[in-house]
């Protein structure tokens, strides 16, 4: 029988500081299932004592207190897969990309689902950083394909670092030169999310074939300003809402039909936060 499965995701901007400042008081009322973690910042021992009771599975970064992602959930995971794709990342150190990518299935009354958590560079235009970001991006767009079609209930989920629109962007003018807001990094999820089979032409010119990946939040929400995921701590962005949308649920085709509800849960205000992103949650239907 399906029943409703609800899946969130949150850069937690290092797990145990956030569960110092009052994530597990979320977490008792959010009725969560499954979730996905980004910039985990710690070891596995570390996030087993942070979060008790919970099923977790991780993939920690090579420096310590960096990067980390992790797939924590109410059942266990039936597969891990923590490797992105060495024929898509081959040259590149691992450093620059362990601890940004975790794919977990999940057995769930009949239906096998895929829950990937993802954390990808933030990056700084024309510096080695940028590099290793667009490295990633290429290793997700070799990745993504062949995960559709080999588990077409898939999710991914997480701190993304791209806006992928102007509706993302509340000062999007002043970030056209940034990274975080480069038209080549938009382009590549033009063509994430462009009609599977057909020529994608991204907002940087570029071309190549679209994946057919559902932006959740965006179908859901629709053509309007955010909801944003994350504020700077510069100024009162928080206060003012000027935010980014950077955290995403990349949905399969069939599994974004399942989606029955979608939200960002902003804090009611800038001191009762506990991490500089705001989960973003889900409700699908899985089982048969």
């Amino acid at each position: 029988m399906s029943r409703r499965v609800r899946i969130a995701s949150v850069n937690v901007n290092g797990i145990r500081a956030a569960v110092r400042n009052g994530m597990i008081d979320w977490l008792d009322g959010a009725d969560v299932d499954i979730m996905a973690l980004q910039e985990v910042r710690a070891t596995g021992e570390q996030l087993h004592a942070a979060l008790p009771g919970w099923e977790i599975v991780n993939d920690e970064a090579v420096a310590k207190g960096r990067a980390g992602v992790a797939v924590v959930s109410r059942m266990p995971a039936v597969a891990v897969r923590p490797v992105l794709g060495p024929e898509a990342l081959e040259g590149v150190d691992r450093t620059h990309w362990a601890g940004r990518w975790i794919e977990t299935d999940f057995d769930i009354d009949g239906e096998r689902l895929t829950v990937v958590s993802a954390y990808v560079h933030s990056g700084e235009a024309d510096t080695p950083k940028q590099d290793a970001k667009w490295a990633f991006l290429d290793a997700m767009e070799e990745r993504m394909p062949r995960l559709a079609v080999e588990r077409p209930l898939s999710v991914v989920m997480g701190d993304l670092n791209v806006g992928h629109r102007e509706f993302d962007i509340r000062n999007w003018k002043g970030n056209v030169k940034r990274a975080g807001f480069l038209p080549r990094e938009r382009a590549y999820f033009d063509r994430f999310l462009g009609e599977a089979g057909t020529e994608v032409t991204g907002v940087d010119g570029s071309t190549g074939p679209g994946l057919g990946w559902v932006d959740v939040g965006r179908r859901f929400h629709g053509e309007v300003d955010g909801p944003y995921s994350w504020w700077s701590s510069r100024g009162k962005a928080f206060d003012n809402d000027t935010g980014w949308r950077i955290d995403y649920h990349l949905a399969t085709a069939a599994l974004a039909e399942r989606v029955t509800d979608y939200r960002v849960v902003r804090a009611p205000s800038w001191d009762t936060r506990w991490s500089d992103h705001a989960p973003v949650v889900a409700d699908y239907t899985i089982g048969v």
